[in-house]
């Protein structure tokens, strides 16, 4: 017994020795780089077809309410691959189909280009994903019933339960600030800007862009819809009720907390179905 083992032991070292020489051998002739391609993570492969439907629904939805109009964008974190994520190609929401959905790297770069025009502002979608891993999903619209709370002193409150997310606040990104006290064209048009938007925004569900628009994050794809649609309405009554005169009652941070929906289950599947239909 002790013979074999001693055998058994001689032979795997010789073998060890085998495979050590050859290796060896292999970086001297330049085949270290087979090793590196071997132990490379494999393509996460395309997207689902549900999430890629369910992110044209969300631009036929948002334009159907008004929330986008001819520009504005949607964009759903790659269900595959956290490291990207998903936006269409430039153009009118209510045009998009899923031949326009292409797939980013976070660092906005598209890993399957089809052609055609890139968001300009796609730096908004990459730059917020980084920091906020709990966000599957973000709307950059430019509702006109927002722009008022973006420009004035007057902070966006909720006073409709069904923005009651809004308990948290809503911080106003002043793009001048974040340019060096420098003009820009208004656009979150490159990294360093789509960096200082995701650090306005930090850990809340929306934010304001002064004399821009808004952005507005998700869970998931009907929860970035539903808030914004939600949002947008609530602009529009917290602007009526100060026209009226008077004290205006406002949602309290712990009703805020307290409020729970169905994620807007009920109200994504009707309006999936009637944007969808036209």
């Amino acid at each position: 017994m002790k013979q074999t083992t001693l055998h058994h032991r001689r032979v795997t070292r010789r073998k060890f020795t085998a495979d050590c020489a050859m290796l060896l051998a292999g970086i001297a002739l330049g085949a270290a780089p087979r090793l590196a391609a071997q132990t490379a993570p494999a393509p996460a492969g395309p997207a689902s077809p549900q999430l890629v439907e369910d992110l044209v629904a969300a631009y036929r939805i948002l334009a159907d309410h008004g929330v986008l109009d001819a520009y504005g964008h949607v964009s759903a974190r790659h269900d595959r691959d956290p490291d990207r994520y998903l936006l269409s190609r430039s153009r009118g929401p209510e045009l998009v189909t899923a031949d326009d959905i292409l797939a980013y790297d976070l660092d906005n770069n598209p890993v399957d280009d089809k052609g055609g025009t890139l968001r300009k502002e796609r730096f908004i979608h990459g730059e917020i994903y980084k920091v906020r891993p709990d966000v599957k999903a973000i709307v950059h619209c430019h509702t006109p019933s927002l722009i008022p709370f973006g420009i004035s002193t007057v902070p966006l409150q909720p006073v409709y339960h069904m923005a009651a997310f809004l308990w948290e606040g809503v911080p106003v990104f002043e793009i001048r600030e974040a340019a060096g006290r420098k003009m820009t064209n208004m656009l979150v048009d490159n990294p360093m800007l789509g960096q200082a938007l995701a650090q306005t925004l930090g850990s809340k569900p929306a934010a304001l862009m002064r004399g821009h628009g808004a952005v507005v994050v998700g869970p998931s794809i009907r929860m970035a819809v539903g808030r914004s649609i939600y949002m947008a309405i609530n602009a529009t009554l917290q602007n009526q009720a100060i026209g009226l005169g008077g004290d205006v009652t406002y949602i309290d941070p712990e009703e805020g907390r307290l409020t729970t929906l169905d994620e807007y289950r009920r109200g994504w599947e009707t309006w999936k179905r009637r944007a969808m239909a036209k």
